[in-house]
């Protein structure tokens, strides 16, 4: 049974970075729920063609793929169907994620979900580390990285799980405040305390 750390935080706060510094210095395996979340609606998926048979031919592309925008569409404007699609996709998803964590070969996978919170999943991590930052600089990155108002980074913010909530689940913390935050020291002793966890639980 694979070692799990679970990797969260709110948007901005820096996951990807952290996360890749994991599996470019210590080549730790990471299952991205972002990544799963796509590949369980690639073409001649059963999560796609499920979405076929309820809405037609207009949720997909020309080239066969999931129009993601038609499908935000449906899910914001109905409520119902927003249940619908997470009650056919969050199984899916949560499926996938465990068979990758299962051929994890690195001494421990790092399970990243950016919903962590609000969908319950720290259950299927052992430990959860939370990448901690300030909310004005979450906005600030937002608004630079996907060029949005800062009304829109706000709603973004308040649509999500709050700091608080995410530091109440967190084993341990790395904080990304400062544009150039020493990760590396960070995430080196993180690394370590993992390993040591690991044997533990061998």
């Amino acid at each position: 049974m694979t070692y799990v750390v679970g990797l969260t935080g709110g948007i901005a706060s820096g996951k990807t970075t952290v996360a890749n510094l994991f599996h470019q210095h210590f080549d730790i395996e990471i299952v991205d729920a972002d990544v799963v979340a796509r590949e369980v609606v690639e073409p001649n998926t059963i999560g796609l063609n499920a979405l076929i048979e309820r809405y037609g031919n207009e949720i997909i592309l020309n080239d066969g793929r999931l129009n993601r925008k038609k499908l935000r569409e449906i899910i914001f404007s109905d409520e119902s169907e927003k249940h619908w699609v997470n009650q056919l996709l969050h199984p899916l998803i949560r499926q996938s994620m465990l068979e990758q964590l299962d051929m994890v070969q690195s001494p421990y996978a790092l399970l990243v979900i950016p919903l962590m919170v609000e969908n319950d999943l720290q259950r299927l991590a052992q430990r959860v580390l939370v990448v901690d930052v300030e909310p004005s600089t979450q906005i600030e990155r937002t608004m630079q990285r996907d060029q949005v108002s800062e009304q829109q980074a706000r709603a973004i913010l308040a649509a999500q799980a709050d700091r608080e909530q995410r530091l109440a689940i967190a084993d341990d913390v790395v904080k990304n405040d400062a544009k150039n935050q020493k990760l590396l020291p960070q995430i080196t002793e993180l690394h370590q305390k993992y390993l040591a966890l690991c044997r533990e639980n061998l």
